[in-house]
């Protein structure tokens, strides 16, 4: 519910699933702690996540398209790993796996990519988001995803930076490698934004 149903990044939500020897342990948390929904919060779900959740979805994977296509394209990025793509290593099952209510594929809004490292020191991921976040129009740097705006963040130094280096590779985390959560800004803005930081790494 935090992400992409909710949408706005203004209230947290979910359902608890695990196996079933976690059951008796989380009703007496339950009871002690509540495991209820606000009204406040499940009210913003129902009236402005839940309608524009359909309309967010494919407007997120259009423009996650057209900007991963045009990462793929420049001369400073070393591969792009979204599902639209038809370079991603796993199409097939991506084509499988990713369809909306209707049965159409659905690639989403989570594009990843890896800078080249011509200095070999691993800074460009995080030169290209420190530059981001202090001139960037329409792309924060956050460590969340399923929001309207555009986020950005380098897992390796963000939300991974507690895994050790080896791990980190083992998973495919590199240094420079950049995770974008595209939003609803128009694609050519978002573009524009990538353009000049890639422009200063």
């Amino acid at each position: 519910l935090t992400k992409g149903i909710g949408g706005f990044g203004t209230d947290i939500g979910g359902a608890v699933i695990g196996p079933r020897w976690l059951h008796d342990p989380l009703i007496l948390y339950r009871k002690d702690f509540g495991g209820s929904l606000s009204p406040k919060a499940a009210w913003n779900f129902y009236v402005y996540g839940l309608p524009s959740l359909a309309a967010r979805m494919i407007n997120y994977a259009k423009s996650a398209h057209r900007i991963a296509r045009f990462l793929e394209e420049h001369p400073k990025v070393e591969y792009v790993r979204y599902p639209g793509l038809e370079s991603f290593p796993q199409l097939a099952l991506a084509k499988r796996q990713l369809q909306d209510e209707r049965g159409r594929f659905a690639p989403g809004s989570m594009v990843y990519f890896v800078l080249k490292d011509p200095a070999g020191d691993g800074s460009a991921g995080p030169r290209m988001v420190n530059f981001i976040a202090d001139n960037s129009y329409c792309i924060t740097l956050a460590v969340s995803l399923g929001q309207v705006k555009t986020l950005i963040e380098c897992p390796y130094e963000m939300t991974h930076a507690a895994m050790p280096d080896e791990a980190k590779r083992e998973r495919g985390l590199l240094p420079g490698g950049i995770r974008l959560s595209v939003g609803l800004e128009d694609w050519h803005d978002i573009i524009a934004d990538l353009s000049a930081a890639l422009d200063q790494v």
